[in-house]
């Protein structure tokens, strides 16, 4: 029994498919950025952007981040309980670059999975069972209010985000800090 070329390589591609794994980068350490690094930072800041430091990140505060090369979705988030940079006498290191972890945008009420950190490689432990779909930034009623009101500032800002849920970890279930 002969088979046809068009036959062969549809069977080979269901293999090499059913080989591959699904990777997300959700739950990845990467380093807080606030803005692009100007020509004349680009020597001292090789990633291309400037990081945040621990002394900008308040204790115990969300943040999030757009433009993380890190991050295929290029944002970074620290939630309230995410570990601080520290000293190696326990203090926090406020001169550290400001750590977190590769997020996305979700949906509102979307399923545990489409959150779930697929790779624990060098994830903070508690991580992973923590992850959620929550609200980062400004309600969505604000959000809308500021993108009508001067859509420049809004992208500065938000760039083309458009909603304030991301894959973050829940809070209340660790102690971090």
């Amino acid at each position: 029994m002969k088979m046809s070329v068009r036959a062969a390589f549809l069977a080979t591609t269901v293999f090499v498919l059913a080989g591959c794994k699904v990777s997300s980068e959700i739950g990845k350490p990467c380093t807080l950025v606030r803005k692009a690094a100007t020509p004349q930072e680009e020597a001292e800041y090789p990633t291309g952007a400037v990081p945040v430091l621990e002394s900008e990140v308040a204790d115990r505060q969300d943040f999030i981040s757009f433009g993380s090369v890190e991050c295929e979705d290029l944002i970074c988030v620290r939630d309230q309980e995410y570990p601080r940079a520290r000293t190696e006498e326990g203090e926090v290191n406020l001169t550290a670059p400001a750590r977190g972890y590769c997020s996305k945008p979700c949906i509102d009420g979307a399923s545990t999975s489409a959150c779930e950190v697929k790779d624990t490689t060098d994830v903070e432990p508690n991580l992973p069972k923590r992850m959620t779909c929550r609200s980062l930034l400004l309600d969505q009623e604000t959000l809308e209010a500021l993108r009508s009101a001067d859509e420049n500032f809004y992208r500065n800002t938000f760039g083309e985000n458009n909603s304030p849920f991301f894959c973050a970890g829940r809070l209340g279930t660790s102690q971090g800090g």
